[in-house]
């Protein structure tokens, strides 16, 4: 067995993760949904340490990690914030925070992948600002006349992940 295939495992866990995220959302169970976005940053956390401890490093890894993390961490919050907190009603305005959120994962997902890594993240990881607009949402669910908050963190946090703010990985 290569020893690539355990943190693989891992990568497709958290896409799975995101994959019930969101069919949740579509279901109307936004608690779960939430939960399956904090599970797949769990095990985000871990796919990339086991491959560095395996010496199971691989560009494909790279990549399945970051398309992974695009739909865990960009695509199922978007999704989860329009329907939990009804941003439609906001007509086309509501629509810009669930597109600019994933599209800019995606950017800080590329400028990662692009570039060599020094141990000093360049913009917020999209792990990191799914989880947080997560679990804004998830303290916020009962309370939809609060939804413009989440309409302001997902616009701040992708601002932050294309941001040039530098972050120390640990």
């Amino acid at each position: 067995m290569k020893r690539g295939f355990i943190p693989n495992i891992l990568t497709f866990l958290n896409l799975s993760l995101g994959i019930l995220s969101l069919i949740a959302t579509v279901q109307g169970d936004y608690l779960n949904s939430g939960l399956f976005i904090l599970g797949a940053g769990l095990v985000d956390r871990y796919d990339g340490r086991i491959a560095r401890l395996l010496h199971a490093e691989s560009p494909l890894g790279k990549e399945l990690d970051s398309l992974s993390d695009l739909v865990s961490f960009g695509v199922a919050p978007s999704l989860q914030a329009y329907f939990m907190f009804s941003l439609a009603d906001y007509s086309f305005l509501g629509l810009i925070p669930v597109i600019i959120f994933p599209v800019a994962g995606s950017y800080r997902l590329a400028r990662y992948n692009s570039s060599s890594f020094n141990g000093v993240f360049m913009g917020v990881p999209i792990t990191i600002a799914g989880c947080v607009v997560t679990l804004f949402m998830l303290l916020l669910r009962n309370s939809l006349d609060l939804r413009f908050l989440v309409i302001i963190i997902m616009v701040a946090m992708a601002y932050l992940m294309v941001s040039t703010i530098k972050l120390q990985k640990r």
